[in-house]
């Protein structure tokens, strides 16, 4: 399944979407510290509702952890500042999505090391929320590997 992966997130609203976000898609949510806020916050329990005890979500100390525990096959790094479209991308099962914090992305050294993929924006736009982002190219990816494991509509 996809794996949602998020490098010191700071707001707490946008890591609870995700949590509900992976929770309806079956993705394993993935947490990299240093946090910008608690994990027993409420603004992240509202904004995920009771969706964290419905789903995978994982720790990690810092990046380095991060790579050595979950052993990622595919790392996508999702950045306004690289030029491949995600639509570009064929992804598979498995793949990971990897997002930066929200004040000031993913560093430099990262997206160095992984194919960085971006969401079109007009000219003066500087950046979308994250939960947004995530969603979008997460819906993507799903719909590439055919939605596996959804409920039949």
């Amino acid at each position: 399944m996809l794996n949602l992966v998020l490098f010191e997130p700071e707001i707490p609203n946008n890591t609870g979407a995700i949590i509900r976000l992976c929770a309806n898609m079956g993705a394993d949510l993935h947490l990299i510290k240093p946090y910008g806020f608690e994990m027993e916050d409420k603004k992240l329990r509202r904004a995920g509702l009771d969706y964290k005890e419905l789903m995978c979500v994982n720790e990690y100390d810092n990046f380095d952890d991060y790579l050595a525990r979950a052993k990622p096959k595919r790392l996508f790094a999702v950045s306004s500042k690289v030029k491949t479209i995600y639509t570009e991308v064929k992804y598979q099962t498995d793949d990971s999505l990897l997002l930066g914090p929200e004040t000031r992305g993913l560093p430099q050294d990262i997206l160095n090391q992984y194919q960085g993929i971006t969401l079109p924006m007009q000219e003066e736009s500087r950046s979308l929320n994250l939960s947004n982002c995530a969603s979008i190219v997460a819906y993507e990816a799903w719909r590439q590997i055919g939605f596996k494991g959804a409920k039949s509509v």
